[in-house]
C-alpha cells in the first residue's frame, strides 16, 4: 500500500510540474510569436502606405513615430512585392530588396495568395500582405525567416530545458519521496508483522483453552457457562486465523499456486451451495453465468472470494429480497457481479466497505456475525490476481459488487 501510495505521490507531482512548464511554455511561446506578427504587420503596413516601398524619412526615434520602429529596419527588412488588377493578371513585380527570390518566383508566390483570397497571412517563411487601391492589388511579401527561426530556437530551448527540468525533479522526487514514506511504510510493516506474530502466539493459548474446556466437560458434564468458553474460543480462533491469513495476504507471503480452471463452473457450484441457505430466509438469489468462462488463478482462493461475495450478499439482504449473480466476459476481461438488495446502505459507507473490521451496522451489535473481515479478504485475493473489485449502490437500498479479471 504505502509503495503504491509513493508511486501515486511521484506521479501526481509530476504530473502537476508537466502541466505547469508546459502551459508557461506555451504562453510564452504564444506572446513571442505575436511578437513576430505584430513587428512584421507594423512593417507592411508601412510599405502599403508607400506603394511597397520604403520613406525616404523613415519613422526613426521622433517622439511622434510609431513605437518600436527603429530606423534600421529599411536596411534589415528583405521584401519584394507583386502588383495585379482585379482579375488577378500580373502587371509588375519588385524583387529588388531581396536576393532569394526571383520575378518567377514572385509570380508564384502571388498566384498561390491570390486563390486564398486573405488578406495577410504567412507563406512558407514570408508575412504577407494584401491591399487594394484604384482597382489594383498589391501583395507585399516580408521575409521573417530569421524571426521565425528565433522563434523555434526559442521554443526547443524551452520545453529542452524544461524537459532536463523534470528528468532532475523526477530522479529527486525518486530519491526523496522513499525517505519521505520510510518512516510510515517501517510502522505499516511493524504493524502487519505484530499482527501476523501476534496470531501465532495466540494459537497456542486457545488450543489449551479448548482442551482443558473439553477436559472439564467431561468430568462435570455439559453446561451453559462451558459452551459459553467453548463458543468464544473457537470465535476468538477463527479471528485470529483470518488475520493471520490477511496479513500474509497483504505481505505477499502466500505463494498462490496459478492454474488454469473453469470459473464458470466454481460460480455455479458455489450458487448452488447458497441456495438453501436464502430459501431459508426468505431470498430469491438467481443467477446468470455465461458458461464455458475459464481463467488461470489460485483455485482455492478464487473460490474463498466468491463464497465470502455471496455469504455477504445473504447475510444483508432484507427479507424477500432478491439477490442475482452475473458472470460474463467482456472482450479480454472477466467480471464478476453480485447485487443485493438491502435495507439501507448510504453511499458514504461504500468507500468504507473493504476495511478491516467494517460494519455497516454503526452499533456493531450486528445478528448476522462476522468480524468485518470477508471484503477486506476479497480486496486482497483480487488484488492478488490483478484485478479490480468495486462497491456501489444507485438508490441506497441495494449493493453491487463487482470483481473485473
Amino acid at each position: 500500500m504505502i509503495k503504491k501510495l509513493r508511486i501515486k505521490l511521484i506521479a501526481a507531482s509530476m504530473a502537476s510540474l508537466f502541466f505547469v512548464l508546459f502551459v508557461i511554455g506555451g504562453i510564452v511561446g504564444i506572446l513571442n510569436y505575436r511578437k513576430v506578427v505584430e513587428d512584421a504587420d507594423r512593417v507592411l503596413e508601412i510599405l502599403e502606405e508607400n506603394a511597397g516601398k520604403f520613406p525616404q524619412k523613415f519613422p526613426g526615434n521622433r517622439k511622434d513615430d510609431r513605437p518600436g520602429m527603429s530606423p534600421e529596419i529599411p536596411y534589415e527588412s528583405r521584401f519584394f512585392s507583386v502588383l495585379l488588377n482585379e482579375n488577378g493578371d500580373i502587371i509588375l513585380t519588385d524583387t529588388s530588396k531581396i536576393v532569394s527570390i526571383d520575378t518567377a518566383k514572385a509570380m508564384e508566390y502571388a498566384s498561390e495568395v491570390w486563390e486564398k483570397e486573405t488578406e495577410k497571412g504567412f507563406l512558407e517563411d514570408y508575412r504577407y500582405w494584401r491591399c487594394s487601391s484604384n482597382g489594383e492589388v498589391r501583395i507585399i511579401f516580408l521575409d521573417c525567416r530569421r524571426q521565425l527561426d528565433n522563434f523555434q530556437n526559442f521554443l526547443l530551448t524551452t520545453f529542452g530545458v524544461s524537459g532536463i527540468g523534470l528528468l532532475s525533479v523526477f530522479i529527486l522526487m525518486v530519491y526523496l519521496s522513499a525517505r519521505i514514506v520510510k518512516p510510515f511504510s517501517d510502522n505499516y510493516e511493524k504493524q502487519k508483522r505484530f499482527i501476523t506474530d501476534a496470531g501465532h502466539e495466540l494459537k497456542t493459548p486457545l488450543t489449551i483453552i479448548e482442551a482443558d474446556t473439553e477436559v472439564l466437560e467431561m468430568d462435570f458434564g455439559e453446561n451453559e457457562w462451558l459452551q459459553d468458553i467453548q463458543g468464544q474460543t473457537k470465535r476468538l480462533a477463527d479471528l485470529t486465523n483470518t488475520l493471520v491469513m490477511l496479513s500474509r495476504m497483504e505481505e505477499g507471503q502466500n505463494s498462490f499456486r496459478k492454474i488454469e480452471f473453469p470459473l464458470s463452473d466454481m460460480v455455479e457450484e458455489v450458487c448452488h451451495t447458497f441456495q438453501a441457505p436464502a430459501k431459508v430466509q426468505e431470498k430469491s438469489l438467481t443467477s446468470t453465468i455465461e458458461p464455458k468462462i475459464s481463467m488461470k488463478g489460485d483455485e482455492k482462493a478464487i473460490r474463498g472470494l466468491i463464497t465470502i461475495l455471496l455469504d455477504n450478499a445473504v447475510k444483508y439482504t432484507n427479507i424477500n429480497g432478491q439477490i442475482s449473480v452475473t458472470l460474463e466476459k467482456k472482450k479480454n476481461r472477466i467480471c464478476l457481479s453480485v447485487f443485493n438488495t438491502t435495507e439501507f446502505i448510504s453511499k458514504e459507507q461504500i468507500p468504507h466497505l473493504f476495511d478491516r473490521f467494517y460494519r455497516t451496522d454503526a452499533s456493531r451489535n450486528s445478528q448476522t456475525g462476522g468480524y468485518g473481515l470477508g471484503l477486506s479478504i476479497a480486496a486482497a485475493t483480487v488484488e492478488s490476481h490483478k484485478g479490480k473489485i468495486l462497491a456501489e449502490t444507485s438508490d441506497e437500498k441495494s449493493l453491487r459488487i463487482t470483481v473485473v479479471f
